[in-house]
């Protein structure tokens, strides 16, 4: 059995706040306001695990009412969900994200975010891809003042 999931979210852009993408520190003026660290890839990758093995959504799993995930880790959080979906038998195909952001460009720290992607899932860099647009100047994406990403994932079941 194959199944596709669908992941997104979008996170306001602040001063004060660290920019995370996939796990990796992005250099900017702005980063995300979030109940979590905010790392919007993550949160959108696990959705899309999450929705493709029928097992929730992000915050069935971690409430973003409960202090306890105050500045979690997304990668712990991506994690924690990643195991359940193996634990019930699924294997990454492979994972396509976009991230809409303004600005800083993403295209030097690729290679370091589908790394760090494939290292927190224990799979290969070859079934992780991730891509940027801008905003063209339009809309919060555009005027910099937000981040979003879609996130598609391709999961396999032998059951």
């Amino acid at each position: 059995m194959i199944r596709i999931g669908m992941g997104y979210d979008k996170h306001i852009l602040t001063e004060g706040r660290k920019l995370m993408l996939g796990g990796v520190e992005i250099p900017s003026e702005k980063g995300e306001l979030g109940h979590s660290d905010g790392d919007v890839l993550l949160h959108a990758i696990t959705d899309s695990l999450l929705g493709a093995s029928g097992l929730g959504d992000i915050g069935s799993y971690f409430p973003p009412n409960e202090p306890k995930w105050k500045d979690a880790d997304s990668a712990m959080l991506l994690k924690t969900c990643w195991e359940d979906v193996l634990k019930a038998g699924w294997q990454l195909g492979n994972l396509d994200c976009v991230i809409a952001l303004e600005k800083p460009k993403f295209l030097p720290f690729r290679e370091k975010v589908q790394e760090s992607i494939a290292n927190i899932l224990g799979v290969s860099k070859s079934q992780i891809f991730v891509k940027a647009k801008t905003g063209e100047k339009l809309g919060d994406i555009g005027e910099g003042r937000a981040v979003e990403v879609w996130a598609i994932c391709l999961l396999e079941n032998s059951n």
